[in-house]
Order: C-alpha cells, then sequence, then structure tokens
C-alpha cells in the first residue's frame, strides 16, 4: 500500500505517516468575520524552533487582519483595542486549553500638532498622519501614534483559572511597544533594525524565559489566491513552480512567541493549539465618536475568529456554518463531523477536472488528521480540531526541509505542526486526493496536485521571528 511506501521513506523516524485534508490559509473564511478584518486570523503556525541552538523551544505564530496592501495608509492597519487576540494550547489531550496567551491592545495618540497661519494669528492644528518625522531605533519621537500592549497568561490552578501577566526580562516592564506599520523607507529607513528592537526576551510565570515579538510581516503564505477560488481556474497537475503568489505584495500583522517545551508540556509530549479572536458582545455608534472613543463596547466576550489547521473554514466546512465554527471551541467539534467524513472539496475536483474522487467513506483518514491526531505521530488523546506538534520529533535545520512536511519525508513538517515553508496548500490538495489511499479507492491518487505557487524554508529568515520584514509602502529609491 501507499502508506507502507512512504513509511519507508521516513526510515529511523520510525512515524506513522497522517493524512490531511488542510488546505490554505483564513483570510476571510467566513462571512461575518468580514465585518471585522482586525480580529481575522489568517495563519496559525507551530514548530519546534530551527534557529540555531533553540530546538528546546517551540514557536507558535498567530496572524492577523490579511490581506494588508503597503501603501495602505494613511491609517494603515493598528489592531482593535477592544479585542482579545489569543493563542490556546492543549498539553493534556482533552481538546480545552490548558494554557491561554492572551494580547490585548491600546493606542496612544500623541497628537503633534503644527502652528498653522500667519505670525500672531497661528493656531496649532493636529496633523491627519502616523508620524510626522523619520522613526527609528533609536528614535520615536516622530510616532503621532503608538501601539502598546499586553500579553497575560491565562492557566488552570486547581479548579480556578488564574491570569498572570508576562514580563521583560531584565525590566519588569508588563507593556509592550509594537512597531508602526512599514509606512515607506522615508519614514523608517531601515525598518529591519527598527522592527528588530521591538523583540523582547521575556519571563513567564514561574521563571522560565522566552521571546517575543507582535509586528506587521511580509504575508508568509503562498497561494493562487483567486484563481484557487475561481472553481480552481488553475492547471492542478501543472507546474509547481509556474504561477505567481498572489500574495506577494501583501503584509499581515503577526504575533510570535517562542516558548521553552518543558514550560508547556507535562506528561503528553504531544501539544495541541488554535488562535481566537474574540470581542464584546454589543456595540453601539456614537452620535460624536472620538479617537479614544469611536464607540461603546460591552458585555461577555463572544468569540469571532478560529483557526488551528490552515483552512479548514474556508473548503472544508459548508457555508452554513462557517460562522458556527468560528465561534464555537474544539471540544464540540463532533458537529462538524460529516464535512471531514464526507468531504466536497475531492467531489468538486473531480467535477471540475475530470480526475476521479477518492471512494472511501467515511474517510477516517481524514477524521485522524483533523479530530483525532495521527496514530504514531501527533495523536494526542484530544478529539477536535486542532494544529498538533509532537514535540519529539526533532526540528529539520533550514535548508533541509521538505516543503512537502511528512509526505515529502520531513516527519517535522506538516501536519505535524505547521512551518513557515511547509506548502500546505500542495499538501492537501494530494492528501484530500487520496495520495496516502490505497489506489483501489483513490485511483488517481497519485497524480502531483499543486496550485503552481512554490514555496519553501529559503523563502523565510532562520533566526526568530522567522517571517521576513515587511513590504514598504513606498520603494527604496
Amino acid at each position: 500500500m501507499k502508506l507502507v511506501r512512504i513509511l519507508a521513506l521516513l526510515g529511523a523516524a520510525g512515524l506513522a505517516l497522517p493524512a490531511a485534508a488542510h488546505v490554505v490559509s483564513s483570510h476571510r473564511e467566513a462571512p461575518a468575520v468580514t465585518e471585522t478584518p482586525k480580529v481575522d486570523g489568517t495563519d496559525f503556525y507551530m514548530f519546534r524552533s530551527y534557529e540555531e541552538g533553540k530546538a528546546d523551544f517551540v514557536t507558535l505564530v498567530a496572524n492577523y487582519l490579511p490581506l494588508q496592501d503597503p501603501y495602505g495608509g494613511p491609517n494603515y492597519f493598528f489592531m482593535d483595542p477592544q479585542a482579545r487576540y489569543e493563542i490556546h494550547v492543549d498539553n493534556d489531550g482533552d481538546a480545552v486549553a490548558d494554557f491561554t496567551f492572551r494580547f490585548r491592545f491600546h493606542n496612544e495618540l500623541q497628537d503633534v500638532q503644527l502652528a498653522i497661519g500667519p505670525e500672531g494669528q497661528q493656531k496649532l492644528v493636529s496633523i491627519p498622519l502616523l508620524n510626522a518625522a523619520p522613526v527609528s531605533a533609536a528614535d520615536a519621537s516622530g510616532l503621532n501614534l503608538q501601539e502598546r500592549y499586553t500579553l497575560d497568561v491565562v492557566m488552570e490552578q486547581g479548579k480556578k483559572k488564574i491570569t498572570l501577566p508576562v514580563q521583560e526580562v531584565g525590566t519588569g516592564a508588563t507593556e509592550f511597544a509594537k512597531p508602526v506599520d512599514n509606512i515607506g523607507n522615508k519614514s523608517i529607513p531601515d525598518y529591519e533594525a527598527y522592527a528588530a528592537a521591538h523583540v523582547y526576551a521575556i519571563e513567564l510565570p514561574g521563571g522560565a524565559t522566552g521571546r517575543l515579538f507582535v509586528g506587521q510581516r511580509k504575508d508568509p503564505f503562498v497561494v493562487n489566491l483567486g484563481e484557487v477560488f475561481d472553481l480552481v481556474n488553475l492547471d492542478p497537475l501543472g507546474d509547481p513552480a509556474g504561477k505567481a503568489d498572489i500574495l506577494a505584495d501583501a503584509n499581515v500583522t503577526s504575533l510570535i512567541l517562542e516558548l521553552p517545551i518543558d514550560f508547556l508540556v507535562e506528561e503528553n509530549p504531544v501539544l495541541g493549539a488554535w488562535t481566537t479572536a474574540s470581542l464584546p458582545k454589543t456595540r453601539t455608534l456614537l452620535t460624536q465618536p472620538s479617537f479614544d472613543k469611536p464607540d461603546t463596547q460591552k458585555g461577555k466576550f463572544r468569540q469571532v475568529s478560529r483557526l488551528g489547521s490552515p483552512l479548514v473554514n474556508e473548503l472544508v466546512i459548508g457555508l452554513p456554518d462557517k460562522d458556527l465554527f468560528n465561534a464555537s471551541q474544539p471540544e464540540d467539534d463532533a458537529q462538524f463531523l460529516d464535512y471531514v467524513t464526507n468531504p466536497t472539496l475531492p467531489a468538486l475536483l473531480q467535477a471540475l477536472f475530470g480526475v476521479t474522487a477518492p471512494t472511501l467513506f467515511p474517510r477516517t483518514d481524514l477524521v485522524q488528521a483533523f479530530v483525532t491526531g495521527v496514530p504514531g505521530l501527533n495523536e494526542n488523546g484530544g478529539v477536535g480540531e486542532m494544529l498538533r506538534l509532537n514535540t519529539t520529533v526533532e526540528p529539520t535545520a533550514a535548508g533541509l526541509q521538505s516543503g512537502l512536511g511528512v509526505i515529502g519525508g520531513d516527519p517535522a513538517g506538516f501536519p505535524n505542526g505547521r512551518r513557515p515553508g511547509d506548502d500546505v496548500v500542495d499538501i492537501a490538495l494530494r492528501v484530500a486526493m487520496g495520495v496516502l489511499l490505497d489506489p483501489s479507492v483513490a485511483p488517481d491518487g497519485d497524480l502531483p496536485y499543486t496550485d503552481g505557487a512554490f514555496i519553501d524554508d529559503s523563502f523565510f529568515d532562520v533566526t526568530f521571528p522567522y517571517l521576513t520584514t515587511p513590504l514598504p509602502g513606498s520603494p527604496q529609491e
């Protein structure tokens, strides 16, 4: 069988190979979230850090606010100060978060004003821009708006949940500055150095230390987004590097944590994780809004965005249930099981291209990938859709990673966690069409399905925070 042949490629790793139907990233994946783009989770990554000397750490990357045009002034893309942005980690296999890393943002308006008018009759008038002068790592006084944020860890203590602040090592500060977006090369001549000054060494509850970065990055996802959703308007059996990346000109906002494995893991070495964003239940528009109070929001927080494995909501969950999925928890995912056991994507590809979809029903291989984890690889006892990572699998060094992850013979890649260079689109197309199934139930499972947009680990930095400098709003002269 094919599974046996692929297992042989893993050699000494001795791991069973997963079947996965995960597809791409999550950009505007549900109708309701299109109304609140600041809380739209676009991608989630979780992997053992492959920076040299950091193999004992896990890196978590939660991206929000999709499709950012670099020239998106004058306001650019600051985060929602009313929202909770959270990364959840399950370390005991019950599909319930044992750690929640909660980010909250707020904006400090400096209200830079200029004296306008003839001498003796001047008036101080507020400027309309985010900055009044060039900004650098050494001098950010030109900013008119400074975003800041806090990071708390919510965890169990007996039968209670406690919330503890994360502090900067050395200063004890519990508030962190977020770099302004890459306005352009005149405003921020050396954005790479400026952003690097916002990488923080952090102290976690209990004394463990890690690293933190929050800020704009070049969107790491590579996909022919428009063509994929235009009834897959491309050649799925064509050149895997024959198409341009539709997102090549887009930025995204990233919340990136590097945490010690020993801090996250107790007995079960497999972590399950997902991201969410939540808003207060009630929003009231004001007759006279101000910068500090554009509206009023109150009531309990309601989850409006959720993301574990890539593009579950876009290409697996049916349109009637997309908003429900965004509001749900992994422990309640039995309600979505039909979308996994009887997936529609293979049937659509069959109708559009004449290839033959797998005939195995229910798709128990996809149930393992989405709902339970894969025996011998990343099964953790939990039942629910999460990104799962077996922390005992050694990271693969940059330059040696397979963009096809586990089906490419690299057990440290997707769907055992997800690294930035994993080509989850090609992996998903091939697995959904049955690359791991016997030919008797997947006669076209061996075909090299692709969206034509190539990606591998060479697209990214080899050190934290891995994702690269965002594109500037104006080019270098």
